[in-house]
This record gives structure tokens, sequence and C-alpha cells, in this order.
């Protein structure tokens, strides 16, 4: 359980601001939400927290430590990600259990067996499924190793990108549960990406709305309610998202 603090995250693409001077904090067991419409910058901040944007300018610190100065080793130990799409974020010609266990031969992890198999009991899936492949797994299912694979460093830190968008309805309840769960019992930092409000208001304690690369308000989740945004773009969003729960 650690806090996330970001500071004036700014990234160019040529001449073209990617994000501009990108500022929250999030406190340690806490879930943060970042929403907005497509090309807002919301995947991008969380690329560069686990490093894979290296390029650019602000500052980003994990448990108070600039994620910079943290050696390669401490930094994945401290944060992973959950990706958007289960179905290209694992290997298809690797099993379950080569997935799972390529973080644990890296890091030189002790007892690899009983790591495999907490990992994959604490998002409910049989252990008989880690000789089984990608495809034989269904989408809800891949989702859940690909959540076990980041578990099985035990981090501090999850950044989730649109972790349920691609699964059917049925099965997004199933993943939210899960995550907010895993949270409950590991205490787990959470930055959340997501499109959908319904989504933030599940599972986050506070959010920030984006547009064109910056964050325009941060709300509490009870802002949400009865839309108490006052930035004009984040009241538009909110209504919207509110119209659309009223039409189902």
């Amino acid at each position: 359980m650690k806090p996330v603090d970001v500071e004036d995250l700014s990234i160019r693409l040529g001449d073209v601001p990617i994000l501009s001077g990108i500022g929250f904090s999030v406190a340690a067991g806490e879930c943060f939400g970042l929403v907005g419409e497509s090309g807002s910058g919301k995947s991008t901040v969380l690329r560069c927290i686990a490093q894979l944007m290296v390029h650019w300018q602000g500052r980003i610190r994990i448990g108070g430590t600039d994620i910079r100065r943290m050696p390669l080793q401490e930094r994945c130990r401290s944060v992973q990600m959950v990706f958007q799409d289960p179905y290209g974020s694992l290997h298809p010609r690797q099993s379950v259990r080569t997935a799972l266990s390529e973080p644990i031969r890296i890091h030189r992890l002790d007892r690899p067996q009983e790591r495999l198999e907490r990992a994959l009991t604490e998002v409910g899936l049989p252990l008989h499924f880690l000789d089984r492949f990608p495809h034989q797994l269904s989408g809800g299912q891949r989702q859940r190793v690909a959540i076990a694979r980041a578990l099985i460093l035990e981090p501090a830190v999850l950044l989730l990108d649109e972790p349920t968008s691609a699964l059917d309805v049925s099965v997004q309840a199933e993943v939210l549960n899960l995550l907010s769960e895993l949270r409950r019992r590991r205490g787990f930092t959470y930055v959340m990406v997501s499109h959908d409000l319904a989504v933030i208001d599940h599972m986050c304690d506070r959010l920030a709305v984006m547009q064109a690369g910056r964050i325009v308000e941060i709300l509490d989740r009870a802002a949400l309610i009865g839309n108490g945004a006052r930035h004009p773009y984040a009241r538009q969003l909110i209504e919207a998202s509110l119209e659309h729960e009223r039409g189902r």
C-alpha cells in the first residue's frame, strides 16, 4: 500500500502536446479514476507512471520515491499494470503457467509453485487452468489471468487501463467485484482509466476529468450522483452519462 503523486506531468509528440501539466495525488489504498473522451490522455498517464513511456517531463513518485530513481526491479515490484485487451496481453503460445512463471523467474522469487497457486486462487480460477492456453479461456478468464500476472510480484500499486471494456457486460461486474475484493484484502492503491462513469462510480473514491491532455477538475465520487461538477466540460460529461443511464 503506497501513495502515488504526479506533478506537472507533460509529454509532447513533436510539436503536439499530449499531456500538459497533469497533477494529482492518490492516497495509499485509494482507488483514483481518470475519465474523459477518447484521446484525452488518460491511458498515456498510466503509461508514464508504468514507465512504458519515458520521454516525459515532470515528477512521478510512488511511496515518496521518484520512479526515475527506482531500480528497475524495485519499480516492477511496486507498480504493475492490467491492460484493456485480455486477448492481446497474453502470449497465444504460452500456457498460463508460463505466463505467471516468467516474472517469478526474472525476479528470482522463492517458492514458485506456491506463488503460482496463490495468484490463480486469488483471482478465482481453478489450479488446473495453469496448463491451459489463452485460446482455451473465455475473455473474463483471460483477464483474470492478466490480473493474476500483475499480482504475482505483490505490487503496492495497480494501474488499470479500461480493465473490463473488452468484456461482455455479464462478465464486467464479476471482474470489477474481483478487483474491489482484492483491494479490500490486499490494500492495493489503484489508478483506473475508464470511459464508463458507472464503472468509476462503482470502483473509485475520487476521479479526475481530463480533456485534451489536461485535468479540468478533480471530484469526489459523490459528485457523480447529482452532477456536482463546476467545470463546463466535466458537467457535460457527467450529464451525458446520467442521461445514458436513465435511458437504459
